[in-house]
């Protein structure tokens, strides 16, 4: 892909890895946030256009991505479609698995991370902090791989707290690789390696799932290739857009 500043709604539309009458499922690039923030700036919302796909309106964000996290976003195509996936995130039932590099290597396996999390500025929403008086937030995670003081983790939010991943990972003593806020990095250091690697989706109540997965983002992909780690090929359960 071309550098993230000449990325286009054609390139958007590449990047459908599963449309059907309700949703799509977009491979978000790493570094395009998905809605204008208060300085406005480039953003996914507004090139929404290219994702119609027949349709008279545009589909709408089911969920959020930071604009550091790349991989599988959720759009829904109309108002009910909308309605249905709001309550499936809000409820719990999106199963979600995250692919993140940490700086460390955890002795365990596997393992739970059960800690709230609470806004810890005022003024900086989005700036969160481990806080008992806090939201519960619960984290499973699971070692894929180690390596050179690194570590390729498998992360599942049960629930969808701001930044969970990313505080409850330096919580544990493993801060995600690239992370400048949670992970002490140098500014212009290594990008963030979070990854939204699959979502299962339970659309429907009387068929299975639709299961979906996105590519690495290059910038994971040279990391791996560089450590030896093997990430298996992306599935999809569901039908993918002929673009």
């Amino acid at each position: 892909m071309r550098h993230i500043n000449d990325f286009t709604p054609d390139d958007l539309a590449a990047r459908v890895l599963h449309r059907d009458g309700l949703m799509l499922v977009v491979d978000k690039p790493a570094g395009l946030p998905v809605h204008a923030g208060p300085k406005g700036g480039a953003n996914l919302e507004q090139m929404f256009d290219a994702l119609r796909f027949g349709l008279p309106r545009n589909p709408a964000l089911a969920h959020r991505l930071d604009k550091d996290t790349s991989g599988c976003l959720v759009l829904g195509r109309h108002r009910k479609a909308l309605a249905r996936l709001g309550k499936l995130f809000s409820n719990g039932r999106v199963a979600k698995t995250y692919w993140a590099v940490v700086r460390g290597a955890p002795e365990a396996d596997e393992g739970r991370i059960d800690a709230a999390l609470a806004k810890r500025s005022p003024e900086r929403g989005w700036w969160m902090a481990v806080d008992p008086a806090g939201q519960p937030s619960v984290t499973e995670w699971k070692v894929m791989e180690r390596g050179a003081g690194l570590a390729w983790i498998a992360f599942s939010p049960l629930t969808g707290r701001t930044h969970q991943i990313r505080v409850h990972a330096a919580h544990i003593g493993l801060p995600l690789l690239g992370d400048p806020i949670y992970g002490a990095e140098a500014a212009g250091g290594a990008a963030l390696h979070l990854h939204a690697r699959a979502l299962s989706i339970p659309m429907r109540e009387k068929l299975p799932p639709v299961v979906v997965e996105a590519p690495l983002p290059p910038h994971m992909a040279a990391t791996f290739a560089a450590l030896g780690w093997e990430a298996p090929a992306p599935i999809s359960t569901g039908d993918v857009a002929p673009i």
